[in-house]
């Protein structure tokens, strides 16, 4: 079973943190480059090149210019977080608290030069690649198929059988976001528009994205036990109430059906909201409906503020840029198609000491690198209980499996980040219920980011984007995006007032890029793609950026002011 082996690997953590830290002890002086595993078609390999790839290449910003102007888009990650997540580390603005390893860049991938490579790339060339699906042909799910007959090289357990996370989902959406297979049947998966977070994943940096979420098989289904789309689309509403702690419309329900008072108005009869209202430690407590709500009062699934129910799952795809018909949107060509899945239940009190362990751990041997456990085809393991695994191109831009090392990118910024809701970004910053198109649940190919008001901040009432601009006075970590520093300031380095109003009734503004810039960008990408050199690094630069710090030296200060908190309301 899945579940007990991601158990073995939690139990096994503290033996393996202390075998990682050997290692590191015995090769922490062989700094020669080594070719990428992926490269070698070794994918099975669990040799790290980078052994601190949970840090990601964005935490090398340099925060000063020679004025010495100061820039800090480290809030963004780096907040007061809300329990029950307990890494609160807005400190972390102030130094580069690195461990011994990792105060050299190991992103070599941004100090190359690529403007030969990008420029033997033809506009027709990368406009033509981009529009071909790597994903889904007709009704077959290319990479799915790939795996029913798992290739040698990726079947790290070698029982002949793929164990990790095989897509499923058809990209088919009806009315209220939800997948379809070429049999109509729905397969789980529900997308939802949302606020994409500052900077990295902003398309005109890179890559457009979208989102989908999953529930488990029991809130799916009535009472009895038969599937129920309207017992999912409420419990749903329960799940979105309870993360973001708010009420949530909803259509219109008769209560006495389910035996529960979900707008908690007293009687029992037609709800059209869900009302937040759990607080357990005064008496009050929030229930699913249907199956759900048996297996919740046996203990065997669970609700509580801020967290998913166990067994929720995610599916990222990340996507180049599409310019068809002089448009950008969503490309059909994945760059990645990333999964994740609560596979275990951690109350309050479980994740309150996992973040008082870790801390005493940093604390007492900050040198020390962390460990993370899995593979390549179980996936790796965040200590929260959710488990992350991802898939890349290969070199003729078919997906394959990510490499261990691959896969560990991703874990840095899915468990220890104060911005996070139960390690997940995107779903805490879908929109509301109340005003968006389909209550918020859509896919971007049936609605984009055209003329979508900005969010505002929860502490001060601020536009997010804005606030993000006036920070760091660019919209990229490492202030190498000068089409939006041209666009919204002005020589001098002044906001251009016109530009910030436009932002504010229609956030394509600034997350879209150019035609033209969206084409180099997915050169860039493309070349590393050929290089099958991720390991390295994936922000498409052509050219280094020169905002970025090659070494550290210990606690580094970044003579930032700190921003406290990093929330939308």
């Amino acid at each position: 079973m899945k579940k007990e082996y991601y158990s073995r690997l939690l139990t096994l953590g503290l033996v393996a943190v202390l075998a990682s830290f050997l290692f590191y002890s015995c090769s922490k002086g062989n700094k020669k480059p080594q070719k990428s595993p992926a490269a070698n078609n070794e994918l099975l390999s669990k040799q790290m090149v980078n052994q601190a790839a949970y840090i990601p290449s964005q935490c090398y910003t340099k925060t000063e210019d020679a004025t010495p102007n100061k820039y800090n888009p480290c809030y963004s990650c780096h907040t007061n977080s809300r329990d029950p997540n307990y890494m609160s580390d807005p400190e972390l603005q102030e130094s580069y608290a690195f461990p011994e390893y990792a105060r050299e860049n190991h992103w070599s991938n941004l100090f190359i030069d690529r403007t030969a490579k990008v420029n033997a790339i033809t506009d027709s060339d990368i406009t033509a690649y981009v529009e071909e699906n790597n994903y889904i042909s007709g009704n077959t799910l290319l990479l799915a198929e790939k795996l029913k007959n798992v290739p040698q090289g990726w079947d790290f357990d070698a029982d002949g059988k793929w164990s990790g996370y095989t897509p499923d989902c058809y990209y088919n959406f009806d009315t209220d976001g939800f997948d379809k297979d070429p049999s109509g049947n729905y397969t789980g998966w529900r997308a939802f528009g949302y606020y994409p977070f500052l900077g990295t994943f902003w398309p005109t940096n890179g890559s457009t994205d979208d989102v989908l979420i999953r529930l488990p098989e029991e809130m799916r289904k009535d009472a009895s036990g038969n599937f129920s789309l309207e017992v999912y689309k409420i419990n749903f509403a329960i799940v979105e109430s309870v993360v973001h702690r708010k009420d949530v419309i909803m259509d219109a329900v008769n209560e006495n059906v389910y035996g529960v008072d979900l707008d908690k108005n007293g009687s029992m009869g037609t709800a059209t909201l869900i009302k937040y209202d759990w607080a357990p430690t005064n008496g009050k407590y929030m229930y699913y409906v249907g199956l759900a709500k048996q297996k919740q009062n046996e203990d065997k699934l669970h609700l509580a503020a801020g967290l998913f129910p166990e067994g929720t799952e995610f599916l990222h795809s990340v996507r180049y840029i599409s310019t068809k018909d002089d448009t950008i949107s969503l490309a059909p060509r994945m760059k990645e198609l990333r999964y994740g899945k609560k596979y275990t239940w951690s109350t309050y009190a479980d994740l309150s000491q996992r973040a008082q362990a870790k801390a005493k751990e940093k604390f007492e041997n900050p040198d020390r690198l962390d460990y993370i456990g899995g593979d390549m085809e179980h996936g790796v393991i965040a200590g929260t209980g959710w488990v992350y695994q991802g898939f890349i191109e290969d070199k003729n831009g078919d997906l394959r499996p990510q490499t261990y090392e691959e896969n560990v990118f991703c874990i840095g910024c899915h468990s220890n980040l104060g911005a996070t809701t139960d390690t997940i970004f995107s779903f805490p910053r879908k929109f509301d219920s109340a005003s968006a198109f389909q209550k918020g649940w859509y896919h971007w190919s049936q609605k984009g980011l055209g003329n979508i008001p900005e969010a505002t901040r929860a502490s001060d009432g601020e536009y997010e984007y804005a606030y993000y601009l006036m920070q760091n006075k660019a919209g990229d970590e490492f202030r190498a995006n000068s089409e939006v520093i041209d666009k919204f300031f002005d020589g001098s380095g002044n906001p251009i007032a016109s530009e910030f109003t436009a932002l504010q009734t229609d956030i394509s503004h600034l997350l879209f890029p150019s035609i033209a810039r969206a084409r180099t960008l997915n050169k860039a990408y493309k070349v590393i793609v050929q290089d099958q050199s991720f390991i390295y690094g994936r922000d498409a630069t052509v050219t280094p950026p020169a905002n970025v710090h090659a070494t550290i030296t210990q606690d580094q200060p970044t003579n930032v002011t700190v921003v406290p908190e990093n929330r939308i309301q």
